[in-house]
Protein backbone atom coordinates (compact mmCIF):
# COMPACT_ATOMS: atom_id res chain seq x y z
CA UNK A 1 0.00 0.00 0.00
CA UNK A 2 1.48 3.45 -0.82
CA UNK A 3 0.31 6.36 1.02
CA UNK A 4 1.32 10.01 0.16
CA UNK A 5 0.20 13.55 0.57
CA UNK A 6 -0.53 15.55 -2.24
CA UNK A 7 -1.43 19.56 -2.71
CA UNK A 8 -4.87 20.23 -3.82
CA UNK A 9 -6.12 23.46 -5.21
CA UNK A 10 -7.59 24.10 -1.22
CA UNK A 11 -4.44 22.79 0.14
CA UNK A 12 -2.84 19.48 1.01
CA UNK A 13 -4.28 16.06 1.62
CA UNK A 14 -3.46 12.31 2.35
CA UNK A 15 -3.91 9.76 0.02
CA UNK A 16 -3.55 6.10 -0.97
CA UNK A 17 -2.13 5.84 -4.21
CA UNK A 18 -3.84 2.90 -6.12
CA UNK A 19 -3.08 1.35 -9.81
CA UNK A 20 -6.14 3.91 -11.17
CA UNK A 21 -6.32 6.62 -8.86
CA UNK A 22 -5.39 8.21 -5.51
CA UNK A 23 -8.26 7.94 -3.05
CA UNK A 24 -8.55 10.62 -0.23
CA UNK A 25 -7.80 9.47 3.32
CA UNK A 26 -9.45 12.15 5.18
CA UNK A 27 -6.74 13.91 6.68
CA UNK A 28 -5.01 17.18 5.81
CA UNK A 29 -1.59 15.35 5.46
CA UNK A 30 0.14 12.33 6.24
CA UNK A 31 1.57 12.82 9.41
CA UNK A 32 -1.56 13.60 10.92
CA UNK A 33 -3.00 10.47 9.49
CA UNK A 34 -0.55 8.15 10.65
CA UNK A 35 -1.04 9.53 14.47
CA UNK A 36 -4.70 8.27 14.51
CA UNK A 37 -5.36 4.88 15.62
CA UNK A 38 -5.83 1.90 13.34
CA UNK A 39 -4.91 4.33 10.85
CA UNK A 40 -3.79 1.17 8.60
CA UNK A 41 -7.26 -0.36 8.71
CA UNK A 42 -8.35 2.81 8.13
CA UNK A 43 -6.05 3.49 5.21
CA UNK A 44 -7.06 -0.17 2.97
CA UNK A 45 -10.69 0.86 3.85
CA UNK A 46 -10.88 4.63 2.37
CA UNK A 47 -13.12 5.20 0.13
CA UNK A 48 -12.89 9.19 -0.37
CA UNK A 49 -12.71 11.77 -3.15
CA UNK A 50 -10.40 10.28 -6.41
CA UNK A 51 -7.32 12.40 -8.23
CA UNK A 52 -6.07 10.86 -11.46
CA UNK A 53 -3.00 9.99 -10.90
CA UNK A 54 -1.43 12.29 -14.12
CA UNK A 55 -2.34 15.12 -11.83
CA UNK A 56 -0.73 14.62 -8.66
CA UNK A 57 1.12 17.28 -6.99
CA UNK A 58 2.91 15.75 -4.18
CA UNK A 59 3.88 17.99 -1.58
CA UNK A 60 6.54 16.42 1.34
CA UNK A 61 5.39 12.98 2.33
CA UNK A 62 4.77 14.41 6.30
CA UNK A 63 5.16 18.52 5.55
CA UNK A 64 5.79 18.74 9.30
CA UNK A 65 7.53 16.03 11.11
CA UNK A 66 7.94 16.86 15.08
CA UNK A 67 11.36 15.25 14.30
CA UNK A 68 13.65 14.28 11.50
CA UNK A 69 16.85 12.31 12.42
CA UNK A 70 19.56 11.29 9.56
CA UNK A 71 22.42 8.95 9.89
CA UNK A 72 25.74 9.41 8.59
CA UNK A 73 28.44 6.78 8.22
CA UNK A 74 26.05 3.66 7.47
CA UNK A 75 26.79 2.06 4.31
CA UNK A 76 30.27 0.36 4.89
CA UNK A 77 31.21 1.13 1.34
CA UNK A 78 30.61 4.97 1.78
CA UNK A 79 33.14 4.23 4.88
CA UNK A 80 35.59 3.28 3.47
CA UNK A 81 35.40 5.79 0.66
CA UNK A 82 35.58 8.24 3.56
CA UNK A 83 38.37 6.31 5.17
CA UNK A 84 36.79 5.35 8.39
CA UNK A 85 36.62 2.74 10.43
CA UNK A 86 33.10 0.94 10.98
CA UNK A 87 31.08 2.77 14.26
CA UNK A 88 30.24 1.42 17.17
CA UNK A 89 27.05 3.70 17.73
CA UNK A 90 24.87 5.43 15.04
CA UNK A 91 26.11 8.85 13.51
CA UNK A 92 23.13 11.21 14.24
CA UNK A 93 22.73 14.74 12.98
CA UNK A 94 18.98 16.37 12.47
CA UNK A 95 17.20 18.36 9.70
CA UNK A 96 13.94 20.64 10.32
CA UNK A 97 11.37 20.70 7.91
CA UNK A 98 11.31 23.97 6.12
CA UNK A 99 14.58 21.93 4.64
CA UNK A 100 11.99 19.21 3.21
CA UNK A 101 10.66 19.57 -0.83
CA UNK A 102 8.13 17.31 -2.67
CA UNK A 103 9.64 14.29 -4.66
CA UNK A 104 8.94 16.81 -7.98
CA UNK A 105 9.66 19.84 -6.46
CA UNK A 106 12.21 21.76 -7.26
CA UNK A 107 15.82 21.37 -5.18
CA UNK A 108 17.36 24.65 -3.85
CA UNK A 109 20.87 25.22 -3.95
CA UNK A 110 21.73 27.44 -1.01
CA UNK A 111 23.36 31.14 -1.76
CA UNK A 112 26.71 31.43 -0.68
CA UNK A 113 27.53 27.72 -1.01
CA UNK A 114 29.57 26.11 -4.16
CA UNK A 115 29.84 22.77 -2.79
CA UNK A 116 26.63 21.35 -3.06
CA UNK A 117 26.54 17.48 -3.19
CA UNK A 118 23.98 14.49 -3.66
CA UNK A 119 22.95 11.49 -0.72
CA UNK A 120 20.60 8.88 -1.92
CA UNK A 121 18.98 7.61 1.03
CA UNK A 122 16.15 5.12 2.37
CA UNK A 123 13.95 7.52 4.67
CA UNK A 124 11.93 5.60 7.51
CA UNK A 125 8.35 6.69 8.65
CA UNK A 126 7.95 6.24 12.14
CA UNK A 127 3.95 4.35 12.56
CA UNK A 128 3.49 4.51 16.22
CA UNK A 129 4.53 6.00 19.44
CA UNK A 130 7.54 3.92 21.26
CA UNK A 131 10.17 4.73 23.70
CA UNK A 132 13.13 2.64 24.83
CA UNK A 133 11.85 0.03 22.04
CA UNK A 134 13.05 -3.37 22.16
CA UNK A 135 14.35 -4.84 18.65
CA UNK A 136 10.63 -6.59 17.86
CA UNK A 137 8.47 -3.10 19.15
CA UNK A 138 11.42 -0.90 16.91
CA UNK A 139 10.29 -2.69 13.67
CA UNK A 140 6.36 -2.94 14.65
CA UNK A 141 6.68 0.91 15.07
CA UNK A 142 7.88 1.96 11.86
CA UNK A 143 4.74 2.46 9.45
CA UNK A 144 7.02 1.97 6.06
CA UNK A 145 9.50 3.56 3.42
CA UNK A 146 9.81 6.30 1.49
CA UNK A 147 12.84 8.28 -0.74
CA UNK A 148 15.21 10.79 0.54
CA UNK A 149 17.78 13.03 -0.72
CA UNK A 150 20.52 14.74 1.86
CA UNK A 151 21.39 16.76 -0.42
CA UNK A 152 24.27 18.67 1.66
CA UNK A 153 26.22 21.80 0.74
CA UNK A 154 29.82 20.26 2.24
CA UNK A 155 31.57 23.82 2.54
CA UNK A 156 28.90 24.83 5.25
CA UNK A 157 28.72 21.19 6.66
CA UNK A 158 32.89 20.89 7.68
CA UNK A 159 32.81 24.50 8.85
CA UNK A 160 33.09 22.54 12.01
CA UNK A 161 32.38 18.67 13.35
CA UNK A 162 28.91 19.07 13.60
CA UNK A 163 27.26 19.07 10.68
CA UNK A 164 23.78 20.25 10.93
CA UNK A 165 24.66 23.64 9.09
CA UNK A 166 25.62 22.00 5.66
CA UNK A 167 22.62 19.70 6.16
CA UNK A 168 19.06 21.69 6.72
CA UNK A 169 19.22 24.67 4.30
CA UNK A 170 15.68 25.26 3.51
CA UNK A 171 14.10 23.52 0.53
CA UNK A 172 16.72 21.23 0.18
CA UNK A 173 15.52 18.07 0.70
CA UNK A 174 13.39 15.98 -1.09
CA UNK A 175 11.31 13.44 -0.20
CA UNK A 176 8.89 11.00 -1.23
CA UNK A 177 6.64 10.47 -3.46
CA UNK A 178 4.99 8.04 -1.18
CA UNK A 179 5.79 5.95 1.82
CA UNK A 180 5.50 2.05 0.76
CA UNK A 181 3.46 0.18 3.74
CA UNK A 182 4.83 -3.46 2.67
CA UNK A 183 8.10 -2.36 0.99
CA UNK A 184 11.28 -4.70 0.58
CA UNK A 185 13.76 -2.27 -0.27
CA UNK A 186 16.25 -3.40 -2.91
CA UNK A 187 18.59 -1.03 -4.73
CA UNK A 188 19.32 2.53 -4.01
CA UNK A 189 20.79 4.89 -7.06
CA UNK A 190 21.53 8.66 -7.29
CA UNK A 191 21.32 9.84 -10.93
CA UNK A 192 22.95 13.25 -11.90
CA UNK A 193 22.47 14.70 -15.59
CA UNK A 194 22.28 11.22 -16.95
CA UNK A 195 25.07 9.55 -15.24
CA UNK A 196 24.90 6.87 -11.96
CA UNK A 197 26.37 8.17 -9.25
CA UNK A 198 25.48 6.22 -6.45
CA UNK A 199 24.54 2.79 -6.64
CA UNK A 200 24.18 0.11 -4.15
CA UNK A 201 22.47 -2.30 -1.77
CA UNK A 202 20.13 -1.21 0.91
CA UNK A 203 21.44 -4.47 2.81
CA UNK A 204 24.74 -2.69 2.89
CA UNK A 205 23.24 -0.74 5.65
CA UNK A 206 25.54 -1.05 9.41
CA UNK A 207 22.62 -0.10 11.32
CA UNK A 208 19.17 -1.65 10.20
CA UNK A 209 15.77 0.55 10.59
CA UNK A 210 15.00 -1.44 13.39
CA UNK A 211 18.37 -0.57 14.98
CA UNK A 212 18.09 2.95 14.27
CA UNK A 213 15.02 3.04 15.73
CA UNK A 214 15.78 1.00 18.63
CA UNK A 215 18.64 3.13 19.45
CA UNK A 216 16.58 7.19 18.80
CA UNK A 217 14.14 5.38 21.32
CA UNK A 218 16.48 5.35 23.89
CA UNK A 219 17.13 8.80 23.49
CA UNK A 220 13.51 10.30 22.91
CA UNK A 221 10.11 9.27 22.67
CA UNK A 222 9.10 8.69 18.45
CA UNK A 223 5.87 9.49 17.35
CA UNK A 224 3.81 9.12 13.98
CA UNK A 225 5.07 10.82 11.33
CA UNK A 226 8.75 10.76 12.43
CA UNK A 227 11.42 10.14 9.48
CA UNK A 228 14.76 9.14 9.67
CA UNK A 229 16.98 9.20 6.55
CA UNK A 230 19.05 5.69 6.72
CA UNK A 231 22.32 7.05 5.62
CA UNK A 232 24.00 7.14 1.96
CA UNK A 233 26.08 5.11 -0.18
CA UNK A 234 29.28 5.33 -1.89
CA UNK A 235 29.11 7.35 -4.80
CA UNK A 236 29.33 11.40 -3.03
CA UNK A 237 30.58 13.94 -5.13
CA UNK A 238 32.66 15.35 -2.33
CA UNK A 239 34.77 12.20 -2.40
CA UNK A 240 35.05 11.99 -6.02
CA UNK A 241 38.89 12.87 -7.82
CA UNK A 242 38.16 15.38 -8.35
CA UNK A 243 35.42 16.54 -6.33
CA UNK A 244 31.56 16.96 -8.78
CA UNK A 245 28.89 18.65 -7.02
CA UNK A 246 25.57 20.25 -8.45
CA UNK A 247 25.38 23.30 -10.40
CA UNK A 248 21.90 25.30 -11.05
CA UNK A 249 19.70 22.73 -13.81
CA UNK A 250 21.47 19.74 -12.50
CA UNK A 251 18.88 16.64 -12.77
CA UNK A 252 18.55 15.24 -9.85
CA UNK A 253 17.49 11.53 -9.48
CA UNK A 254 17.01 9.23 -6.71
CA UNK A 255 15.43 5.56 -6.40
CA UNK A 256 14.95 2.87 -4.11
CA UNK A 257 13.91 -0.40 -5.66
CA UNK A 258 10.31 -1.60 -4.24
CA UNK A 259 10.21 2.18 -2.75
CA UNK A 260 10.23 4.68 -5.71
CA UNK A 261 11.49 7.60 -7.04
CA UNK A 262 12.55 11.09 -6.63
CA UNK A 263 13.34 13.66 -9.98
CA UNK A 264 14.55 16.79 -8.97
CA UNK A 265 15.93 19.57 -10.68
CA UNK A 266 17.97 22.44 -8.96
CA UNK A 267 17.86 25.81 -9.05
CA UNK A 268 19.59 29.05 -7.53
CA UNK A 269 18.51 30.08 -4.15
CA UNK A 270 16.92 33.65 -5.31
Amino acid sequence: MKLATIRTPTGTTAVRVDDDAAVELGAPDLGEFLARPGWKTAAEQANGPRHDLATLDYAPLVPRPEKIFCVGLNYRTHILEMGRELPEYPTLFAKFSRALVGAHDPVVLPAGSTEVDWEAELGVVIGAEVRHATPEQAAAAISGYTVVNDVTARDFQYRSVEWLQGKTFERSTPVGPWLVTDAQPGEITCVVDGDVMQKADTGDLVFSPADLVAYLSQLITLVPGDLIATGTPGGVGHARKPPRYLGEGAELVTRVEGVGELRNTTVKES
